[in-house]
């Protein structure tokens, strides 16, 4: 057909492809390669992260803390005295993840705590803290070396001050981050023949309360775990067997950090918060600190 005596050009096609191109581009973007796109932090991570440390991290508790923190996507540092059993922990964290794990051979006790540990943590963005680290002498009182004692106060009552004054003013400032205290069911009451570890667990416990009254308002959640008998080789050497409410030490490390951010203190286990009510609201603080001693008879 003309138009003004013009040839009109045909009607093109339009330029769709074929069912056949179709299927085979399909096909092909199939063979491709999957792109792994970096996911997101998660809620704890961000809220937390990006470094969590773990201070007596060399087994037991101390390693469960740092498996459940680097499950929860948190680089961490661990810091304990013992090299061998540390590097131990660092690998199988390591297994089957991402996370960057870090090792410090460091004694908690020492002189110079305040600058070792500002020093060591400089470059590193820490939002996470626990605390885990301690000396538990057992046996009667007057029968313990002197010498020996005043590590209790260094490791726990000086040490857990220290690092979370250390800790504290960062985390403060950027207006997010939590610190976790191990404490002990221990701490609530005289506990005879581990009389020192006792007294340093109920300094733990009210220093916890109150920094988590102090640093709520900034953005910081401080959480103490007040625990009884936990599955360690340190409980195992010194008891023999497990006592009622025995619990393993990943459910403790993953009951206190799921505490965070709900209130001061939190008793891993069932069990345990039956004992806690009980000793400190029905019966006499004798009969608890009877109670107490019979628990800790047997303790090697």
């Amino acid at each position: 057909m003309s138009v003004d005596g013009k040839e009109k050009p045909p009607m093109q096609s339009h330029p769709w492809p074929s069912a056949n191109c179709c299927t085979l581009l399909s096909t092909k973007l199939r063979d491709l390669p999957a792109v792994n796109k970096p996911s997101a932090p998660s809620p704890f991570a961000s809220k937390y992260g990006p470094w969590g440390i773990v201070a007596g991290a060399s087994e037991g508790l101390g390693a469960a803390f740092a498996a459940a923190l680097a499950a929860r996507g948190l680089n961490v540092l661990l810091l304990a005295r013992r090299v061998d059993h540390l590097l131990r922990v660092a690998d199988e964290v390591r297994k089957g993840t991402n996370i960057e794990v870090r090792t410090e051979a460091f004694d908690l006790a020492r002189a110079d705590l305040p600058d070792a540990l500002d020093a060591l943590t400089a470059n590193l963005d820490i939002g996470l803290a626990v605390y885990n680290a301690a000396h538990a002498p057992v046996g009667e009182f007057v029968s313990r070396p002197v010498g020996d004692l005043p590590r209790v106060i260094d490791v726990n009552i000086r040490g857990p001050l220290v690092f979370a004054r250390t800790l504290a003013p960062t985390m403060v400032a950027r207006g997010r981050g939590g610190i976790v205290l191990m404490s002990s069911l221990a701490g609530y009451q005289g506990a005879p023949r581990i009389a020192t570890y006792a007294a340093s667990k109920a300094f733990n416990i009210v220093l916890g309360e109150s920094l988590w009254a102090e640093l709520k308002p900034h953005g910081v959640d401080v959480v103490v775990s007040t625990a009884g008998a936990i599955r360690t080789p340190g409980y195992a050497k010194a008891a023999g067997k497990d006592a009622p409410g025995t619990l393993d030490a990943k459910d403790v490390a993953n009951q206190t950090l799921d505490a965070l951010g709900k209130g001061p203190v939190v008793v891993p286990g069932a069990v345990n918060r039956i004992a806690r009510f009980a000793l400190g609201r029905l019966i006499p603080r004798r009969t608890a600190i009877g109670i107490f001693a019979r628990s800790t008879k047997d303790l090697a």
